[in-house]
């Protein structure tokens, strides 16, 4: 299985990210996410999921028609209110998620922002905030978002 990134309290694993080229395919899993990491000064934006009920990076699912790079601008617009449409590939994050270990890929993206989100809470999201990565939040920060947001600091702005 290789080395573990991190881990959260379902079982997910973050097991690699590959820094690879933006259109890629793998074989052993599919890739239907697109995650965006967006950073205002030293503070990451997160989401809070409803569903999930944790604090999360903007992103989802890539819709039909769609590639990675369109679903992560549209899940940003959805989830937080931001338009921003100059994002910075940053590369593939492989999960093993579920009790039965299902391999699946999401493509990473970051920006830098000062504008302030127009944000209205809706029936997936229903807050977002600015997080430095130490400072407690009400409610659980998901670690495998986390990891890849301080990924995207750390390496790539």
């Amino acid at each position: 299985m290789g080395d573990v990134l991190a881990v959260d309290e379902a079982g997910n694993l973050l097991t690699a990210f590959h820094p690879s080229a933006e259109v890629a395919r793998f074989d052993d899993g599919p890739m239907p996410l697109a995650l965006v990491a967006v950073w205002r000064g030293e503070e990451l934006l997160l989401v809070f999921n409803r569903r999930r009920r944790c604090w999360e990076l903007p992103g989802g699912m890539i819709d039909p028609g769609e590639t990675p790079r369109m679903a992560a601008v549209r899940e940003l617009r959805e989830e937080t209110g931001l338009n921003v449409a100059d994002l910075v590939f940053v590369g593939h994050a492989r999960f093993l998620l579920g009790p039965e270990r299902r391999v699946e890929y999401a493509a990473l993206y970051t920006t830098r922002t000062s504008a302030r989100p127009d944000f209205t809470p809706n029936e997936e999201i229903s807050a977002i905030c600015w997080w430095d990565g130490s400072r407690p939040l009400a409610g659980h920060v998901q670690p495998l978002d986390a990891y890849l947001g301080e990924l995207t600091r750390a390496r790539w702005l």
